[in-house]
């Protein structure tokens, strides 16, 4: 397979100075010695990482560092890890075009229009914003399909094969009541030293050492962020190691049981795992509280519009159901002879408890300001024209709702990150990549 690779590279490249000795003419000579200083710098399967793209990678990443105050990382160090992470990001988007996980131009303007309403801009506006920050709007929206490609590849290679079960989630809701003191949730920071794929005793051992070097030197006093900046291999190496909150069940077993006993400040490590050996640190840690919701219990009558039902047809059906209901007739009875929504026809409309956010927001915007028994006039959503009753409103301890649902999420985004970590590897291990950086660089 090597062999295959590397014979495929060399056709590559004679194939590029065949056509660069065809085509270029001799006028040119002086421009071809200028372009030669945009050198590559690492060859990656049949795509090339250049000195531009690399000198872009590595600003962006001094700036993160100077953010995060780890500003004295050696400049070989912030070089290597930028050239990585473009790897990586060619090797992605190489494998999104192979099997169509790409952006049309429809998608990025419509992204793009999301983002600027989301920030209360005009398109022009957001132009200009940008500008002001020293990008164009042709830069951001080339920076912006990368991003998305990238996104929907993860999607479909790692995303789409995570499944989270009740046994996982009653299983994390158990583990997280464990902790002493109440616990449950904890502000990380975090080191990675990676092991290859399929290390040998001696790479293990060597990792280990250098892990167990960290420790010793945050414990002399260095700064967390700035040695996280510098050897980390995790997501979060470029702001310090900073792994945010995270729910008790969302940390990983591996340390769990240390961090629940762990002061303010403390460091802990080096835990072993298939990926590598994990330094933590806990920045702050707090308890839970309780998730008091309002709900409201409420029923409805749907009349959708389509190609028989006209918007003004479906309008006028439901002002005769109205004064009906207002003349003394049963709403669940003639919700049920006539509603377009299956579901709750058979019970009457009734819709039983709802929660904030469970209905769209024209509908719960009508909803709330209705008094219990108080019955709206008829009015549009996406779904067709309604009439809504409010029987009753509580106030709901959704605590444990709430808990599952965080448990859901924390487990996908741990099975998340574990799956694309390996993904990744998979992809680098697989691939011909051969890298000319130069010391004197």
């Amino acid at each position: 397979m090597v062999t295959d690779n590397l014979s495929r590279r060399l056709n590559f490249w004679l194939l590029l100075l065949l056509a660069a000795s065809l085509l270029m003419p001799p006028a040119l000579a002086l421009a071809a010695d200028a372009e030669l200083l945009d050198r590559i710098v690492a060859v990656v399967n049949d795509d090339v990482v250049l000195q531009s793209e690399l000198d872009q990678e590595i600003v962006s990443i001094k700036q993160k560092l100077a953010q995060v105050g780890a500003e004295d990382i050696p400049g070989d160090e912030i070089r290597k890890q930028a050239l990585e992470r473009l790897i990586l990001e060619k090797l992605q988007l190489a494998e999104a075009k192979r099997i169509g996980a790409t952006v049309d131009d429809e998608t990025l303007l419509m992204a793009m229009n999301r983002i600027a309403q989301q920030n209360g801009l005009s398109l022009d506006e957001l132009a200009a914003a940008l500008k002001e920050q020293g990008m164009s709007m042709d830069e951001y929206r080339d920076e912006l399909r990368k991003e998305i490609t990238l996104q929907r590849l993860r999607n479909r290679e790692v995303m789409s094969g995570i499944q989270i079960t009740k046994a996982e989630v009653d299983n994390y809701l158990a583990h997280a009541e464990d902790n002493p003191g109440g616990r449950d949730a904890y502000h990380l920071r975090h080191i990675l030293v990676p092991t290859p794929e399929g290390a040998s005793s001696e790479e293990i051992a060597a990792a280990r050492k250098q892990a167990e070097d960290i420790i010793r030197r945050l414990k002399n006093g260095e700064d967390f962020a700035t040695l996280a900046s510098r050897y980390s291999a995790g997501q979060q190496a470029l702001e310090g190691g900073d792994l945010g909150w995270l729910e008790a069940g969302q940390v990983p077993t591996l340390f769990i049981k240390d961090l629940a006993g762990m002061g303010r400040g403390e460091v802990r490590g080096p835990y072993q795992a298939a990926s590598g050996f994990h330094i933590i640190k806990l920045e702050d840690y707090k308890g839970g509280d309780k998730n008091i919701i309002k709900q409201t219990h409420a029923r409805h009558i749907l009349i959708r519009t389509d190609e028989l039902t006209s918007d003004q047809d479906a309008r006028n059906r439901l002002e005769q159901l109205y004064q009906r209901i207002q003349g003394g007739e049963d709403f669940a009875t003639l919700a049920r002879a006539h509603s377009d929504d299956k579901g709750s026809a058979i019970k009457g409309g009734d819709l039983g408890w709802v929660n904030p956010g469970d209905l769209v927001p024209k509908f719960e915007e009508v909803m709330n300001d209705l008094p219990i028994n108080g019955l709206s006039k008829p009015f549009r959503t996406q779904f067709g024209w309604h009439i809504v009753q409010v029987l009753d409103r509580r106030n709901h301890d959704a605590t444990e709702e709430v808990k599952r649902d965080k448990a859901k999420q924390a487990l996908r985004k741990r099975k998340a990150d574990e799956a694309l970590q390996l993904y990744l590897r998979k992809l680098r291990g697989q691939a011909f990549v051969e890298t000319r950086l130069d010391d004197n660089y």
